[in-house]
């Protein structure tokens, strides 16, 4: 399994890269493993506004449904069309094929948030 560092983590398998106040949000290596085929992914649209822990999407392998939460509040800037079109390449990358890109409404909440080393251990339990 591979966690990135310099990433924040979520116990939901959600990885958030931030820059400034903007931020890519994914789901992590261990999530893709565990769903196995993605073949669908429904993601918001741009202007979109979530809090912290809301439902923004979902995504559908061949094994399960699992919806996704993001990592901290913010509006949807961006959405990655690609990983619609193509929902495996988040197999292929997990930390390439970012979902959706925010603007962090309160940066703080990322303090709550995972680093890759307590990330990693939780992946072990």
């Amino acid at each position: 399994m591979n966690v990135k560092e310099g990433l924040y983590y979520t116990k939901d398998h959600e990885w958030l890269k931030t820059e400034g106040d903007s931020a890519y949000v994914g789901i992590t290596d261990f999530a893709q493993n565990s769903l196995g085929g993605i073949v669908y992914v429904e993601l918001p649209e741009e202007g979109q506004r979530f809090g912290k822990g809301e439902v923004f999407g979902v995504v559908e392998s061949v094994k399960a449904a699992s919806e996704l939460m993001l990592p901290v509040s913010g509006v949807v800037t961006m959405k990655n069309e690609a990983v619609e079109d193509a929902p495996e390449t988040v197999n292929d990358d997990a930390y390439g094929a970012w979902l959706v890109k925010i603007e962090m409404t309160d940066p703080s909440e990322t303090e709550g948030l995972l680093d890759a080393a307590a990330y990693t251990e939780l992946t072990k339990e």
